[in-house]
């Protein structure tokens, strides 16, 4: 048996789960296995149209008083206590803080290898691996060879898909907890001030780095023509103090996955094109006919933005888009 790993919002799976139960249905396949996967807190329940719906047979709901909130330790305690249960082979999840946070905590425990990631598994007698390095500059083939192979899922690098007939059958399971297990534990949920779209569900991203000179009023002006878009910035402008690090796109920063990326006054370090690669176009505004993200840029502009984006935003609300 396979075991997914699904995070969702008040039973709503998110994006990177539906990629990781993508992958884990094609490894499913591959191995003959049956799919299942295993979900927490009060509202998991809610998930089981979503992942029938790609192919998983039952749904583990984690049923303890102690673990309605975030507790990694425990969660992971849990996710191997599921895994034992139904004799699972593999365990995919996907690859955001608290899924390779889980999946960490599960390979110390179990003293395994954890591959993170994935993007792609033949299954023969091992497991043969496609995965990113250092952010996706590097692509590795690996073999993973385990009594329960760990994996997780490269976001945004994976297509998904539906294939199951109707909802997963909801199966309720309660870990054995140990004290330690509970030693970190969320607390409190503090919610941004920030008000807009979400970096990371934006279908576009308008940007800006140290070209800006710290001004993004044109950035943000342009933002608020266009729908479903959030603003951005580079390392550098969140080093000079111009933009939180929530905005930050990069390496160390967020990883979006937009129809269109914007980047206005950025270099395009590699650090930078990290978090940008999984954009479907790449719009570069730029002073320097060389610079870097003109190179990897689907289109490009070269001059000043602060001249560009408002003679841009003058034409969209001119054609009604204000």
């Amino acid at each position: 048996m396979v075991l997914s790993l699904v995070e969702h919002d008040s039973g709503a799976v998110d994006d990177n789960s539906l990629e990781a139960l993508t992958l884990a249905r094609s490894v499913a396949d591959d191995a003959g296995e049956a799919l299942e996967a295993i979900a927490f807190g009060p509202e998991a329940e809610g998930v089981a149209d979503d992942v029938g719906a790609h192919g998983v047979e039952v749904l583990n709901v984690v049923d303890h008083s102690d673990l309605d909130d975030y507790t990694p330790e425990a969660y992971a305690r849990a996710v191997i206590q599921c895994a034992e249960e139904t004799g699972t082979e593999a365990v995919v999840a996907p690859g955001t803080d608290r899924g390779s946070e889980i999946l960490a905590h599960v390979a110390a425990k179990l003293d395994e290898t954890m591959a993170a990631e994935v993007t792609d598994v033949e299954v023969g007698d091992t497991y043969e691996l496609t995965r990113q390095r250092w952010g996706g500059t590097l692509i590795e083939h690996a073999e993973l060879d385990a009594d329960t192979n760990l994996l997780t899922v490269a976001p945004n690098e994976i297509s998904t898909s539906g294939t199951g007939d109707g909802p997963a059958d909801v199966s309720a399971f309660t870990p054995d907890l140990e004290d330690s297990d509970l030693r970190v534990r969320l607390t409190e949920v503090e919610e941004s001030d920030v008000e807009g779209v979400p970096l990371a569900e934006a279908r576009v991203v308008v940007s800006g780095g140290r070209g800006t000179d710290g001004d993004f009023s044109e950035i943000e002006d342009l933002a608020d023509h266009l729908p479903n878009t959030a603003v951005g910035s580079s390392r550098a402008a969140v080093n000079e103090g111009w933009r939180p690090h929530d905005d930050q796109i990069g390496q160390t920063g967020n990883k979006i996955a937009p129809e269109i990326y914007i980047a206005c006054g950025i270099s395009g370090a590699v650090q930078h094109m990290v978090g940008c690669k999984g954009a479907e176009n790449i719009l570069a505004v730029n002073t320097d006919p060389e610079a870097a993200i003109i190179q990897k840029a689907d289109w490009a502009v070269t001059g000043d933005l602060h001249e560009v984006l408002p003679a841009v935003s003058d034409e969209l609300e001119r054609r009604g888009h204000s």
